[in-house]
């Protein structure tokens, strides 16, 4: 592995995930909805904008549905379920975890994805290329 500033590229791309984690992202990679498979078929080998996505990636304690360490942004895919009051609150946690990490999150419903996938490409396009300018002009 790679070394970066005393740590590992492999510490820095999964926030040292513990094994018990990889184990659930790989279990999760081979049951996949619909709507993940959908979009993974136009994230896939650097379809878009040519960026590295890598699904139910495992970061800290976490898996992320899809995951650009390039843009550090991760796109989670919500159906039904994600509308319950808990687990409403367990994403809104998840997600802030993620924020102080450095770790952006985008959501979008299964629905979004099966009816509207140019939508949905055109909305992560169109973020990726806000986050990426610089905060400031140029000289």
């Amino acid at each position: 592995m790679m070394a970066y500033l005393g740590k590992t590229r492999e510490f820095l791309l999964h926030l040292d995930a513990p094994e018990e984690t990889f184990q659930q992202a790989h279990s999760l990679r081979h049951s996949t909805t619909e709507a993940e498979k959908k979009l993974w078929s136009e994230l896939k080998n650097r379809k878009l904008n040519g960026l590295k996505f890598r699904r139910q990636h495992p970061i800290h304690y976490f898996i992320a549905d899809f995951y650009c360490h390039e843009k550090r942004l991760i796109i989670e895919v919500d159906g039904g379920i994600h509308y319950k009051p808990t687990v409403k609150e367990h994403d809104e946690n998840r997600t802030a975890e993620f924020d102080r990490l450095g770790i952006t999150v985008i959501r979008f419903t299964n629905e979004q994805i099966l009816k509207s996938i140019d939508k949905v490409l055109h909305e992560i396009i169109a973020f990726i290329t806000t986050q990426s300018r610089p905060s400031s002009p140029s000289p």
